[in-house]
């Protein structure tokens, strides 16, 4: 027992010098720090590179589509009769539909009014129509869901709240537009492209758009372009960062979103980041998913991102160097504003329960939900019959 004590004490003088030998374990963290720091620069490297041929397509697609929307004039005006603000506001309804996109069918009204083939307000009305079918893609998904055997209330609801504030907003909207426009009060608000960017156009986009119509029948010449702006869209969806939502995130959050304009804001501004609904849209899924949305409050940010999603188009009409369509996307985005600015601010209360009605009407049985996946595409035909 002794013997075990003396060890016992004799046992720290042992170990006492190892401490001062081992100072070395804290020096190899510094490796992963490196490797972490390569690989952020890949990725930043990585989506610059991907970026830049979206842009550039883009600017391309935009180039080709205005080539090609002359040899579309007798189609446009002759078989699908787009010669008024009616069936032009059905054909870019309708148009959305068909190839799942918003932003091209945007894009392909500018250049149809750049050519002559519709008219200002025509162009302002296709525009509408674009945004009233790229809100359906989302109810799309939404029933995709449902079909899997999702619950109808919960799969739906992003997208029939998106469908219908958009709806509520774009066609009053579309009103308030269309008379600034005929009064001209916003003719002389104009960017222009400047010269960097005309330059870049002229030396590396216009060679490239020669080659490819001259091999071309003319007629395709604007599908492609509205293709490689397809594909230029999901280009740059795909150098955007994935997002991914933990609780500690979060919590801050949780508190803000009972504020509509908080909502409001945070909606234009994330859309305005990313230039695209989906991206600003599909960061509400973990949080509605987790309790930290609810429906009510989804309302003012899809109302701030239906603004500016704009930007794009913007930047379609800056590049076709043609003012009044420059004046056309602007005025759009200011009607949608200051109509969704009037609901924030003297009918929200209102306004929220009568959408959250509405989309609680369509998702309570199947015969209500056929009448309203019925009539969202029964409309646009209608109104291209005018």
């Amino acid at each position: 027992m002794e013997n075990s004590q003396e060890h016992d004490s004799r046992l720290p003088g042992v170990l006492a010098p190892i401490p001062l030998e081992l100072p070395i374990p804290s020096a190899p963290p510094a490796l992963p720090r490196e490797a972490r720091r390569a690989w952020w620069t890949r990725l930043h490297v990585g989506k610059l590179v991907i970026f830049g041929v979206s842009l550039f397509l883009f600017i391309m697609a935009i180039s080709l589509m205005k080539e090609g929307a002359r040899t579309l004039a007798p189609l446009v005006q002759s078989a699908f009769k787009v010669n008024n603000v009616a069936n032009s506001l059905g054909f870019g309804w309708f148009f959305a539909y068909l190839i799942m996109s918003g932003s091209p069918v945007a894009a392909a009204a500018l250049t149809f009014f750049d050519a002559g083939v519709i008219t200002q307000l025509g162009a302002f009305a296709m525009i509408t129509g674009s945004r009233l079918g790229a809100s359906f893609i989302v109810l799309f998904i939404g029933f995709l869901y449902v079909l899997r055997g999702r619950d109808r209330s919960t799969s739906l609801s992003m997208g029939l709240l998106s469908l219908t504030v958009t709806a509520t907003t774009y066609v009053p909207g579309l009103i308030l537009g269309a008379f600034i426009l005929k009064m001209g009060w916003m003719d002389s608000w104009q960017l222009q492209s400047g010269a960097l960017l005309s330059s870049m156009v002229d030396r590396i986009i216009d060679p490239v758009v020669l080659l490819i119509t001259s091999w071309l029948p003319e007629w395709t010449v604007f599908f492609v372009g509205l293709g490689i702006i397809l594909v230029s869209f999901n280009l740059f969806d795909k150098c955007l960062p994935q997002m991914s939502i933990k609780e500690s995130q979060v919590g801050w959050m949780s508190r803000l979103v009972y504020r509509p304009w908080v909502m409001f804001l945070l909606g234009a501004v994330v859309t305005l980041v990313s230039m695209s609904v989906s991206l600003s849209l599909s960061i509400l899924v973990p949080l509605s998913t987790r309790g930290f949305v609810r429906r009510e409050n989804v309302i003012p940010y899809i109302m701030g991102a239906n603004i500016t999603t704009f930007v794009d188009t913007l930047l379609a009409a800056v590049l076709l160097n043609n003012p009044p369509a420059f004046t056309v996307v602007f005025v759009e985005m200011f009607s949608v504003m200051i109509v969704s600015m009037l609901i924030l601010i003297f009918f929200y209360g209102r306004y929220s329960r009568l959408s959250l009605k509405f989309v609680g009407w369509v998702t309570t049985n199947n015969r209500n939900l056929a009448i309203f996946m019925a009539g969202i595409f029964v409309i646009p035909l209608i109104l291209l019959l005018f």
